[in-house]
This record gives structure tokens, C-alpha cells and sequence, in this order.
């Protein structure tokens, strides 16, 4: 989940590179497509294509609704607010997420973990707001954070999805069919102008940028989450969210943008420790483990 943490990071770097470059609906179906094709000869070694059940082709589709509902709005939003912010906005899933699991999946987080999440919270806010975290009364959230809050909403969804529709299939069967799913659901966002749409101006640094989030960020990542959730739980594997920020400024420095004010730095300080205290305890679930779990 470290080098998972990492992983993603990066994407919120790569995606404001490129996100200004091409609809965000062609760039999701675009990283989505080159990952089913990436995936496809890993599956059909392992058992074929077969195709699942309706029950689990439902799951995939709810499940990577809330991918491409999330990579949709973060592409948009990223034309309008930084990489930092969204990476900070994205420390409010696992909060989110831990809500959802609660109601889903009936998980008992226990009042070190719901504490955890207040001082996340506060320096969420107080990075967005620029030191000021009382402004949030006035919601001088621009229109990029705002975009992207709708997404991480979506987003929080993944994780108690996954724990609820896995039964016992591989990961890497699990994961394929969810990018299928994902692409079906891009193509209702696109299909009407796929044919027409001059494919061949699309510029050598944004199919890079693509073929980058669809292998590291998307093929990688995903396979990583979903094992992780299995054995860790929706609220521990969403806490390592909390390491984004960080490592976004970190990952920013590197490219010699600079590094955050430090103003910016101190709200981050408050965000990390949260991703600790969420990994202490036991969860514990009403209904017993998958088989996929031993």
C-alpha cells in the first residue's frame, strides 16, 4: 500500500500535465481501453474469457461507475485548481469511506478511528482554505475543488464495493472486468462523437501521459487496492490516502515546481499522523470472511 500510495500520487501530477490537452471522458476511456488490452493476455492465461454471471457483471458495473465517475471529474477539475489541492481534497474519502462501510458493510471503526479523522480533516481544510479553516463557513472553494469534492464523494464508494461484491474470483479476474465495465460506461459518455473524434491530433505527451496512468496508476494500483482490501479492510487501505499530500509536494519538488509555503506544509503535518491511528485495532464485519480472504 506504500508503493500503492506513491503510485497514485503521481497520477494527480501526470493528470494536471495533460488534462487541459483533451476531454476528460477520452482520456478516462482512453486509459481505461489501454488497460483492458494491457490485462487481457494476463486473464485469458489464467482461465480464459469467460464471462461472469449477471450477479457479478452488475457488481464490476457499480464499481467501476465509481472509477470513472472520480477519474472523469478529476481530469475536469484539474483544468481549474492544483494537483496539491486535489490531493488534500482526496484525504476526505477515507472519512467518507469509512461512512459508507459502516451502513454497507456494517464495519465497527471504534472511537480511535472516527477521532483520527478530525485532525485530517483540519488540515485538509487548512490547506485548501491557505491557512484560514474558519473560510470554509464562506465556501471559498473554487471551482476545480468543488468539482473534485463531487468526485472523492463517488470515489468513497470503491472500497466498501469491492469488500461487498468479491467472491472469491482472482484479482486479476476481478479487475479486468471492472476496466471492461468502466469502458462501457465511457462509451456512453462518448459514443456519439468516438467515430468523428480526429484521434491522430492527439499529441505524443498526452498519449504518454496515458499509457503512464493506464499501467502504473490503474493496472498496478487497482490490483493492489483490491488484494489489500481484502485482507486490510475498506478503512485501512482508504488511510493511506492520507500520505497523498506529502508525497504530491514531494513528487512536485522533485519536478523543481517548489515547495509548498509553509503555511501549506504545516496543515500536512496535521494529515499524516491520521494514516497511523487508522491502522491501529481490529475491524471487525457482521458477516464472515470471503474465501478469497484464506
Amino acid at each position: 500500500m506504500l508503493c500503492c500510495a506513491f503510485l497514485v500520487s503521481t497520477s494527480f501530477t501526470v493528470g494536471k500535465a495533460i488534462a487541459a490537452d483533451l476531454d476528460p471522458a477520452y482520456i478516462t476511456f482512453l486509459r481505461f481501453l489501454m488497460a483492458v488490452l494491457l490485462f487481457l493476455p494476463i486473464v485469458y492465461r489464467q482461465q480464459g474469457l469467460k464471462i461472469p454471471p449477471v450477479r457479478s457483471l452488475l457488481g464490476y458495473s457499480l464499481i467501476s461507475g465509481t472509477l470513472v465517475g472520480f477519474f472523469y471529474l478529476m481530469f475536469l477539475s484539474l483544468r481549474y485548481t492544483t494537483a496539491l489541492h486535489t490531493g488534500v481534497i482526496y484525504t476526505l474519502v477515507p472519512s467518507i469511506s469509512g461512512l459508507y462501510s459502516a451502513i454497507i458493510l456494517r464495519e465497527h471503526l471504534g472511537i480511535t478511528r472516527i477521532a483520527a479523522i478530525f485532525p485530517a480533516m483540519f488540515g485538509a481544510t487548512w490547506v485548501v482554505f491557505k491557512g484560514h479553516p474558519l473560510d470554509i463557513l464562506t465556501l471559498h472553494l473554487n471551482q476545480g475543488d468543488l468539482i473534485f469534492l463531487g468526485g472523492c464523494l463517488i470515489m468513497a464508494l470503491y472500497t466498501p464495493l469491492i469488500r461487498l461484491f468479491h467472491k472469491g474470483e482472482t484479482m486479476a479476474v476481478m479487475t479486468f472486468w471492472i476496466l471492461v465495465c468502466g469502458c462501457g460506461w465511457l462509451l456512453l459518455l462518448t459514443g456519439h462523437n468516438i467515430l468523428t473524434f480526429p484521434w491522430q491530433n492527439i499529441s505524443v505527451k498526452v498519449l504518454l501521459g496515458i499509457a503512464y496512468l493506464a499501467i502504473f496508476t490503474t493496472i498496478i494500483t487497482f490490483f493492489i487496492n483490491q488484494w489489500a482490501t481484502l485482507y486490510l479492510g475498506p478503512t485501512r487501505v482508504m488511510a493511506y490516502s492520507y500520505l497523498y499530500p506529502p508525497l504530491i509536494a514531494g513528487i512536485d519538488w522533485s519536478l523543481g515546481h517548489g515547495l509548498p509555503s509553509a503555511q501549506t506544509m504545516l496543515g500536512i503535518l496535521f494529515i499524516v499522523p491520521a494514516m497511523f491511528i487508522l491502522q491501529k485495532g481490529n475491524v471487525t464485519y457482521k458477516e464472515t470472511t470471503h474465501r478469497g480472504d484464506e
